[in-house]
């Protein structure tokens, strides 16, 4: 039987989380990644779910909280979740890419444990491996502002999350063997409105019996829109019948403030709007994302907005969709798109007082993709003629345990002039370095690229070749900071990030076809000085696979959770009852009785449940009273538990 001591020190760690959770709070989420089906084109067919939800919850937080999502995973193989445009602060261990992470293997669960640190704004999550997000398993994150701090716009009366994309019939395992083959994607059976089909504009095109999306709104109220393009390989253009697209926000940054008829939508961007409800209400209006760039005569997505005082539906003709034979229409949009450098965002400072246009280049890339070629017999996508190999072994575990051979620090500045080959290949960074990225693409079709870890400035684009007189078009002032950028075909695109984020990040292409076939690489950024403040240490509940599968603990496979994660152990339905069963997270008989009261009293105390989100939160500032009342509580707990023993 433990020891008096063991209770007293146990308790007395209990009592330390009291403070510990006084400062940023944290929300807890617990999902069930799983198949179910659903028929959003007419089809049955299998979609992935998080908790029976296709697309999954929305992930919604507070600048600097932290997050602890609980992932168990009943699909047939493994996956990992990645959250697309979350910068994770000293912490790549939780990016859930597989350059970091061990993929979750079938039957698992697995806790990631991150902070939303200085950042506002929104962004989605996906499954980044096999192909998945073809299937579903991807859903809107909503980072909301501190009160402390100023919006730059009035309180919506509402807030929408829309997650758009293509979408086929085909599998996501059938695609994958299609791309394995050199069998184009092709376009797409149609476009997707939050898992739902095309409301029924035109009956040549759009089967009877598809259910579609309605967004029911107030006459004379503001709402935001958040839309995701989450899809597989198809950029969007995005508007709203009648309705003007005011432009707020994209991943994180405030723009300066415009009005747009329509808006580009490009693979893995995420923009909010605020739209007014100022028509009239005679009927209802559509809400559409029609294919970009691609010859397609499926039906384009098409939602449903319903004014409460609505007399009719929606009829007529879907609004205009720009002209397609204007290359530079959307080029031209694009470059609009500017930072609001006198508003704050999650920090009270300007957004513009980091001058990044006066801060001196260190290192410049010069990335070259180019369309799918063979090598070594098998169809592969390229930048700078380097075809990304995966390792069993994640290169971060292998830069943690000192592994060598796994991968090389030399991926080349500028494409070289040799054959394409396949290696795993990672861009050397300097910590604190300010580099210079351009984008190159010499394929046929619009591709979108993403860079973890990090918010990019977005300081210019062209068509043609890339050259150093094309620095002289920069925007060095209000470029907006974001993580994905499109690259137009037969373009270019130019960007400038900061590495002060220690860790090793992922650069992708968001089509699935070019990432998947190898168009990716990692850049590492080490602080030659090793400290937590720079970057957190290697987690306790670490998956092991490749050369390190031998450290691979058997309590991570049987759901057991050290007492150091314990806390993240404790889920909440959307019911009065918030704390869910206890005693599933005990282990071995050993923590029961006064530390599970503990931890119920540490648990229960300003709990605030909300029925639309599974999360908890905890208040952030208890006053002195508070405080005292927690310290007296928490004495008598210990007591108590020791007298008991």
């Amino acid at each position: 039987m433990p020891s008096k001591f063991w209770w007293i020190f146990l308790n007395s760690f209990v009592g330390l989380f009291n403070f510990a959770f006084a400062g940023d709070p944290f929300v807890y989420y617990d999902w069930t990644i799983s198949y179910i089906t659903a028929s959003p084109l007419g089809v049955k067919q299998q979609v992935i779910a998080i908790d029976g939800q296709f697309p999954g919850p929305i992930l919604e937080a507070t600048t600097n909280w932290n997050v602890v999502v609980n992932v168990k995973n009943d699909l047939d193989e493994p996956v990992l979740l990645t959250w697309n445009g979350i910068q994770h602060r000293r912490n790549s261990w939780q990016d859930g890419v597989l350059g970091t992470n061990c993929p979750i293997p079938a039957g698992w669960n697995w806790t990631y444990e991150f902070q939303v640190k200085d950042q506002i704004g929104s962004f989605f999550y996906f499954p980044s491996t096999n192909f998945q997000r073809a299937a579903g398993g991807y859903g809107g994150i909503t980072i909301n502002n501190r009160d402390v701090i100023a919006v730059p716009f009035g309180a919506p009366d509402g807030d929408i999350t829309l997650v758009i994309g293509d979408w086929f019939i085909k599998s996501h395992k059938d695609l994958r063997k299609d791309i394995e083959k050199g069998v184009d994607l092709g376009s797409p059976d149609g476009i997707l409105f939050n898992g739902l089909g095309p409301y029924r504009y035109d009956s040549s095109i759009v089967p009877d019996g598809i259910a579609y999306q309605v967004i029911n709104v107030e006459p004379g109220k503001t709402y935001r829109f958040r839309v995701h393009n989450v899809g597989t390989s198809t950029s969007l253009n995005f508007r709203i019948q009648n309705h003007n697209l005011l432009l707020v926000e994209t991943e994180g940054s405030y723009t300066v403030q415009q009005n747009y008829s329509n808006m580009d939508i490009h693979v893995g961007q995420s923009y909010s709007f605020l739209v007014t409800m100022d028509q009239p209400a005679s009927n209802d209006y559509y809400i559409v994302a029609s294919p970009r760039f691609v010859n397609s005569t499926k039906a384009s997505g098409v939602a449903i907005l319903h004014y409460s005082n609505s007399q009719a539906p929606a009829s007529g003709p879907l609004p205009d969709l720009p002209n397609e034979s204007d290359p530079s229409f959307s080029m031209t949009q694009a470059r609009s798109i500017r930072m609001n450098v006198s508003a704050g965002a999650a920090r009270p400072n300007p957004q513009g007082s980091f001058k990044y246009g006066e801060i001196t280049v260190t290192d410049v890339f010069l990335l070259l993709n180019k369309p799918p070629e063979i090598i070594d017999g098998k169809r592969r996508t390229t930048l700078n003629g380097i075809s990304f190999f995966v390792p069993s072994t994640p290169l971060k575990l292998a830069q943690q345990y000192n592994v060598l051979g796994i991968y090389k620090l030399d991926f080349p500045n500028r494409p070289m002039n040799r054959p394409s080959i396949i290696d795993t290949s990672v861009i050397n960074g300097t910590f604190k370095g300010f580099i210079e990225i351009i984008l190159q693409n010499n394929d046929s079709t619009v591709q979108s690229y993403h860079l973890d870890g990090y918010a990019f400035f977005v300081v210019g684009m062209d068509y043609g070749v890339w050259t150093e007189n094309s620095r002289n078009v920069y925007n060095k002032w209000d470029g907006v900071a974001r993580s994905t950028t499109q690259v137009f075909p037969g373009a270019w695109t130019a960007i400038l990030v900061y590495l002060d984020n220690a860790g090793l990040w992922n650069l992708r292409a968001q089509n699935l076809d070019s990432w998947y076939l190898g168009q990716e690489v990692y850049l590492s950024v080490v602080n030659p000085e090793v400290t937590e403040k720079t970057e957190l240490s290697l987690p306790e509940n670490t998956i092991f696979c490749g050369v390190l599968s031998s450290l691979q603990k058997q309590e991570i496979e049987s759901g057991s959770l050290s007492l150091s994660t314990l806390v993240s152990s404790f889920w909440v339905q959307s019911r009065p009852n918030v704390v869910q069963p206890l005693q599933s997270y005990v282990t071995n008989g050993v923590l029961k009785d006064n530390l599970i009261f503990s931890f119920i009293y540490l648990f229960i105390f300003k709990i605030e449940c909300r029925d639309q989100a599974q999360r908890v939160k905890f208040s952030s500032a208890p006053s002195i009273p508070t405080l005292v009342t927690r310290i007296f509580i928490a004495l008598i707990i210990t007591f108590v538990g020791i007298s008991v023993r």
